[in-house]
């Protein structure tokens, strides 16, 4: 019966695409699966969102698409927040953006009054200073215990520093109001699981900036304050810093201060689709030159922590795409998960740890819609990613069109392995063969695709593909193609082989199901679509 159903799909992919079966072009294509070791690993929770502090003021391009988000105001008892956070068990959800170095916590001896962000021209951002009162931390923990979230939160790191006339900031970091909010969040008992030493304060900084040299020796202050406020205890959180743009000088300036120990993640932010409202972000998004780009930046930052701290690890601190809030009907539709899903793929290679999504809520790149709370279809990507992705990175190799982009992790939960295939090409449907490094000896060198017979004579003279054992015993793999709803790239609906996702009647997150499919035929992709592809039976030792 699933056999059955799985050839339905298949044939449904094929006539239902938008271009027709006659206008598409169809292309053979191999991977080879590496999985006797792994190339990289990442961690269970690799999957983050962002909570912001932006007020609804905050607007571009004559949109102001935050509406009540932020850390402040977000409604915090509503049903499907909490549901939509549930449904990882756990999430990681980092609490941090732009304003946090303008954030003070109304506890202890604050010296000033609790007031809120207010728009003020000339001010740092164009907004004031703002407050978080402990009773709206408490609210926010109270959620935080509901929904099993693992909570990141992003510290005010130029507290007690003046401004000079640039956007340089001097001084050393005063550590007297964190100390009291962290002394408060102990005392209630408040699982923290790292806090962040400030946002885009690196290099030249964004808006802001503070020197290497200074942050260093702040970071230096607040593994100090943390050892002290949390002793022995098992639930001592991380250090994570320093929450910008990579910039290599600084980078290694700041880890050679810091020095052994004191940070044990280094974050970076990543917005490489430019502008929000750049009329070229759809072309940039299926350009798969454009999006290799930025792995040279992954590289970069994973060779600067081997050489000057490699007892820390990598994230991805913040990253949504398009600056400015996203691209409105692009990055909150279909087409972004292209960009998303290839960039988490793409990080994971390179001993990323965690990528948190600017944002969960608010914006245009939220992962849930910011008046409905209903998810956009990048959170079903998250959320597949999240339940079959393992930590085990897998390399991948054979012949294949720039256009088809694959990653290899191992299968979360279980043995065997999974696929992430990403079709950027408008018109190519590919069939893809997956193959077994450790069964095959595939000559790269060889042209061995053909839209021929002999392609298929071969692919027939293959003994063993991806299972164990060669036999003629029914195996099956499991399949999830995501497509866009009639075929419209900027739809914000999300399809699963062939069915919308939709929240039911009661809110409830919908099941997220494949279809099964036998393990010996190739893998149908249609043009400009998405499939994890998991092998529960592939033969992989780095798996095991």
């Amino acid at each position: 019966m699933h056999l059955k159903m799985g050839y339905h799909f298949l044939l449904f992919l094929i006539l239902s695409s938008v271009h027709g079966v006659l206008a598409q072009d169809l292309a053979d294509a191999i991977i080879v699966v590496k999985g006797a070791t792994r190339i990289a690993e990442t961690r269970n929770n690799f999957i983050c969102a962002t909570v912001d502090w932006w007020p609804p003021e905050k607007c571009n391009y004559q949109q102001c698409p935050w509406g009540k988000s932020s850390v402040l105001n977000l409604d915090l008892t509503h049903p499907l927040l909490a549901k939509a956070i549930q449904a990882f068990n756990p999430l990681r959800i980092r609490i941090g953006g732009t304003l946090q170095d303008r954030i003070v916590y109304d506890v202890g001896n604050l010296n000033s009054s609790c007031l809120p962000i207010r728009k003020r021209a000339g001010e740092l951002f164009g907004f004031s200073m703002g407050c978080l009162p402990m009773a709206r931390w408490d609210e926010l923990n109270l959620l935080f215990n509901k929904t099993g979230a693992l909570v990141t939160f992003g510290l005010n790191a130029l507290y007690g520093r003046h401004q000079t006339r640039t956007s340089a900031w001097v001084g050393a970091w005063d550590s007297s109001n964190a100390r009291d909010f962290i002394k408060y969040t102990i005392s209630k008992g408040y699982p923290i699981d790292s806090w962040e030493f400030g946002n885009e304060l690196s290099g030249n900084g964004v808006g802001a900036s503070v020197g290497a040299q200074q942050y260093g020796k702040d970071l230096i202050n607040l593994e100090a304050l943390i050892n002290e406020l949390y002793g022995k205890s098992h639930q001592k959180p991380l250090i994570i810093a320093p929450g910008g743009f990579y910039n290599q000088q600084w980078y290694t300036k700041f880890l050679q201060v810091s020095g052994s120990d004191v940070v044990n993640v280094v974050t970076h932010h990543i917005y490489n689709l430019g502008p929000g409202d750049d009329h070229n972000l759809v072309n940039k998004i299926l350009d798969p030159h454009y999006l290799s780009q930025i792995s040279q930046t992954f590289r970069n930052l994973e060779d600067t922590i081997r050489t000057h701290g490699p007892w820390a690890s990598a994230w991805v601190g913040e990253a949504g795409g398009a600056y400015n809030s996203g691209g409105r009907l692009v990055s909150d539709t279909f087409i972004n998960s292209f960009w998303y899903l290839d960039q988490l793929g793409m990080s994971s290679r390179h001993n990323t740890k965690a990528y948190c999504r600017q944002s969960l809520i608010g914006g245009n790149y939220g992962l849930l819609n910011t008046a409905t709370f209903e998810p956009n279809p990048d959170y079903y990507s998250a959320l597949l990613w999240h339940r079959l992705m393992g930590k085990g990175v897998l390399a991948v190799d054979g012949e294949r069109s720039p256009f088809l982009r694959a990653y290899a992790h191992c299968l979360k939960g279980r043995g065997g392995i999974i696929l992430l295939l990403i079709n950027l090409s408008n018109q190519t449907e590919f069939r893809i063969t997956v193959q077994n490094s450790m069964n095959i000896n595939l000559n790269i060198g060889e042209n061995t695709i053909h839209k021929n017979n002999s392609f298929m004579h071969g692919i027939k003279r293959t003994v063993s593909w991806v299972g164990r054992k060669a036999s003629d015993e029914e195996e099956l793999r499991e399949e999830y193609h995501l497509t866009p709803k009639d075929g419209y790239l900027q739809s914000q609906t999300m399809v699963l082989n062939g069915t919308p996702l939709k929240l039911n009647e009661a809110g409830d997150i919908p099941s997220l199901d494949p279809v099964l499919v036998n393990v010996k035929s190739p893998i149908s992709l249609a043009p400009l679509s998405i499939a994890f592809v998991a092998f529960p039976n592939f033969e992989a030792q780095a798996c095991k």
